[in-house]
């Protein structure tokens, strides 16, 4: 069974040019098929600001009206999908951009309005992974945006994080799948500003400690979610850290059951 890397990257590196170009040329070396999976948060609340729309996040996930999807559905399958996607041609490396409408991609259901009413936002139902292997077989790479769809022609706000793992899963059956989660920490750390504090492995039992200090709060919630999800399901290696673990020896968190 070949190997495939599904690479996750967050905010804080689509935001720093500098860093992106690194991680981009990277993840253009890596062998064997990959895939890219990006939201756009922070550039999203910044576009936010600027309109006047005010951005309200719970445990990591924006709360997404009518105004803000039009927002979202710009900056993250437009501005920033079609950046990334060019920065990667210019690499060398034939990438795709789609969000999980294109080619019926990924299909998601609305979340239900209770306990919290989180608007458009999608919950995961099916990845179409002949889509994701007919693109990999062509030799391309996709370049996949936060975004969803429900097939009734709603576009639904999905969890980046979610998107990673769940791709992850439905190609685990064909291939031995390495899921990267990639951010601007070293990893999970114990005392957030203090990078020598990292966790360099999180088993099910340091999970749970976790969440109960609170050392897990937040955005990093629904990562950590996923990234066992993705282990309780076929995916052979989760690891969370600064882009430049993949492929390296660099210090990150490794997640395990």
């Amino acid at each position: 069974m070949s190997k495939i890397s599904i690479v996750k990257i967050g905010g804080n590196v689509i935001e720093n040019s500098k860093v992106l170009q690194s991680f981009l040329s990277g993840f253009a070396k890596l062998e064997g098929p990959k895939v890219l999976v990006h939201g756009g948060g922070k550039k999203a609340s910044q576009w936010a600001d600027r309109l006047g729309i005010p951005a309200q996040m719970i445990e990591g996930r924006r709360i997404t009206d009518s105004e803000t999807l039009e927002l979202i559905t710009g900056i993250y399958g437009g501005q920033v999908n079609k950046n990334i996607v060019a920065l990667l041609q210019a690499l060398n490396c034939n990438a795709i951009g789609i969000s999980g409408a294109d080619g019926n991609a990924i299909k998601a259901v609305k979340r239900a309005t209770k306990p919290i009413n989180y608007g458009f936002v999608g919950d995961v139902t099916e990845v179409n992974s002949s889509f994701f292997k007919h693109l990999l077989e062509q030799g391309l790479s996709p370049v996949c945006c936060a975004l969803t769809h429900d097939g009734s022609g709603q576009i639904l706000n999905t969890n980046a994080d979610t998107i990673a793992s769940q791709i992850a899963i439905a190609l685990s059956a064909s291939f031995e799948v390495n899921l990267y989660y990639c951010f601007e920490k070293p990893g999970v750390l114990r005392a957030v500003e203090d990078e020598n504090s990292l966790i360099e492995n999180i088993d099910t039992a340091v999970y749970k400690e976790l969440i109960e200090t609170k050392i897990i709060h937040e955005g990093m919630l629904p990562k950590m979610k996923n990234a066992f999800d993705a282990l309780q399901q076929g995916v052979s290696k989760v690891a969370i850290g600064k882009p430049e673990m993949i492929g390296s020896n660099t210090k990150h968190t490794s997640i395990t059951l």
